[in-house]
């Protein structure tokens, strides 16, 4: 059967066609861009300025593992803290697991109470609203958070990030630019810490998970507080922020170096923790908690 078309109906189907390949064209030319543009080139040579080895920093971020985590800084620009359901953690279960971790660890809570003079209970209650007892450490690596905040204070890296997220609900331009702007350097700051701590401990900074801001360990320390405040509490002669006894102590450390004491009243006790975590609601949790763990 031959099928003859008209002259019309030919040029509506040459003109699809055209169309298509036009599409085509311009969405693989966008999909190359988007592959071929360097996130970290500019924070590469600012690490490098800064003093780290070039060979080191280029061959750490030429690795496959180190991307630019746009989904998980997605999340991080419309976070609210006020959404944290701080009451679950006094529920009469988060208590009785509080408790068996204390009773656990009770060689290291004395050890830290008597060496810095923090209230156990505080420690607990603390460690319990951080990471659950060390359960949830965070899943987001840690090199890639902090290397994608701190990339952001590249304008053609924000404006391409900004292209990705710009349909996340809640997030307004000029929010993006405010927090990008502000976090982007604070980020700079605690991924050179970050390095600093990988390379004295020896460790591969690729290979550790956090939250989602970059915190590690039980203790969710952020980079630039391990060498002031972290502490060595089972003795090995090393810094590990994923060891319990390392946790309590450095926590410990860190609430004695904020101003708590031993018999420190309750509204000095809450300007201390506020330290810890920029929260009203996360310290009234905190006392409440020591408050069960004591009672």
């Amino acid at each position: 059967m031959i099928c003859i078309w008209s002259a019309r109906t030919l040029i509506e189907y040459v003109t699809r066609c055209l169309f298509l390949a036009v599409w085509l064209l311009i969405f693989n030319s966008s999909a190359m861009a988007a592959n071929e543009f360097n996130y970290f080139e500019s924070l590469q040579e600012r690490l490098i300025s800064d003093g780290f080895d070039r060979d080191m920093i280029t061959n750490l971020y030429s690795r496959p593992e180190v991307t630019f985590e746009t989904r998980g800084i997605s999340a991080y620009f419309v976070y609210r803290e006020s959404k944290v359901r701080y009451d679950h953690y006094s529920e009469q279960l988060q208590i009785k697991r509080a408790k068996k971790y204390l009773a656990k660890h009770l060689s290291a809570f004395d050890e830290a109470e008597k060496t810095y003079g923090v209230d156990k209970e505080v420690i607990t209650a603390i460690i319990l609203v951080e990471t659950q007892l060390g359960k949830l450490l965070g899943s987001r690596s840690i090199m890639n958070t902090l290397s994608t905040m701190a990339a952001l204070s590249d304008p053609q890296v924000r404006e391409a990030l900004w292209l990705q997220i710009s349909n996340t609900p809640d997030l307004t331009r000029e929010r993006f630019e405010e927090k990008a702007a502000r976090k982007s350097q604070w980020s700079y700051r605690e991924l050179k810490a970050y390095l600093m701590h990988a390379f004295t401990e020896g460790f591969d900074p690729v290979k550790i998970n956090g939250s989602f801001a970059g915190a590690m360990g039980i203790a969710q320390f952020m980079p630039s507080n391990i060498e002031p405040l972290a502490r060595d509490g089972n003795n090995d002669g090393k810094i590990d922020l994923f060891d319990d006894a390392d946790a309590i102590a450095s926590i410990a450390y860190y609430l004695k170096k904020h101003g708590w004491r031993p018999g420190i009243d309750r509204q000095q006790a809450e300007k201390v923790i506020y330290h810890y975590n920029h929260s009203k609601r996360y310290v009234e949790a905190v006392l409440k908690i020591s408050d069960l763990l004591k009672g």
